[in-house]
């Protein structure tokens, strides 16, 4: 069996929270099925193009949440697993040197990879080995540093807490990029990561310059949010957008189908210029 991945990232610095990640993994024994559904969903609804959250408004708002509805369906059925990592602004990193400054984005998804999933918890068999299969969405550095940031991720197959769980790369090249065009789970991943940063940023609110109330583009955002919160509540009834979603155990890591994750780092303090989101 082979667990396929993709891996796409949204705003770095918002209003409120920032450095967005979002994952979806599918079992290779679901891929085809999943993969052909969607697509026929989406040429039903007449849906042309690529689907993104920066093109919902009113008229395609019906369809969006007709692609979620079935997209959730499987995500409720745990045969996709949605993650979304996050940072919030009131939370500061300190002691970083240049270089980690420089490299934040690429350190930031690599602890994305390495915990959002919990793969210690992946394989209840681990006499049977499983590889891994990764398509990110396009990487936006130079080529050379792209190609470095991959043979990270590859290498986190010889450590412990993957050889305990048996997973593997078969080789450098199943770790790829993908353009999102062509890849229908990787474009359900980018509205519902698009979704969580308009509402933990507060673009929910947002009413354009002297105007008294909010735009029919930003009102259709919301209510498409609205039903991607309802399905993740009826999975989750205490669900909390902005916090790392909870559990009985650390197994819950890997068992959950949806879970967030408020990325708080070890050394840290408290940004004192923060204006708290309800003022």
């Amino acid at each position: 069996m082979q667990f396929i991945i993709y891996t796409d990232e949204s705003e770095k610095s918002g209003k409120y929270y920032g450095n967005f990640f979002g994952g979806v993994l599918i079992r290779s024994t679901d891929f085809d099925n999943i993969n052909i559904e969607l697509n026929k969903k989406k040429e039903e609804l007449n849906i042309h193009g690529e689907i993104k959250w920066q093109k919902v408004g009113e008229a395609y708002l019906d369809k969006y949440t007709q692609m979620m509805e079935l997209f959730f369906d499987y995500v409720q059925q745990d045969k996709v697993k949605v993650r979304i990592m996050f940072t919030q602004n009131i939370i500061q990193a300190t002691g970083l040197s240049k270089e980690h400054k420089e490299n934040q984005y690429f350190l930031l998804y690599y602890q994305f990879f390495k915990h959002i999933f919990g793969f210690q918890y992946s394989n209840p068999l681990p006499t049977r080995p499983i590889s891994l299969y990764i398509l990110m969405d396009q990487l936006p550095d130079k080529k050379e540093k792209n190609e470095r940031f991959k043979a990270f991720i590859y290498n986190l197959q010889n450590m412990d807490v993957f050889k305990r769980a048996n997973l593997y790369f078969r080789s450098l090249d199943d770790i790829g990029e993908a353009t999102s065009h062509d890849h229908i789970l990787l474009q359900c991943l980018d509205v519902v990561l698009g979704a969580m940063e308009f509402k933990l940023n507060g673009k929910d609110q947002e009413k354009p310059e002297g105007k008294r109330v909010r735009g029919k583009r930003t009102r259709a955002k919301e209510k498409l949010y609205k039903y991607i919160n309802k399905r993740i509540r009826e999975i989750y009834p205490g669900f909390n957008v902005g916090d790392t979603t909870g559990g009985s155990s650390s197994s819950a890591r890997w068992e959950h189908p949806y879970r967030h994750w408020k990325f708080i780092p070890t050394n840290r303090e408290i940004n004192k210029n923060y204006i708290p989101k309800n003022k």
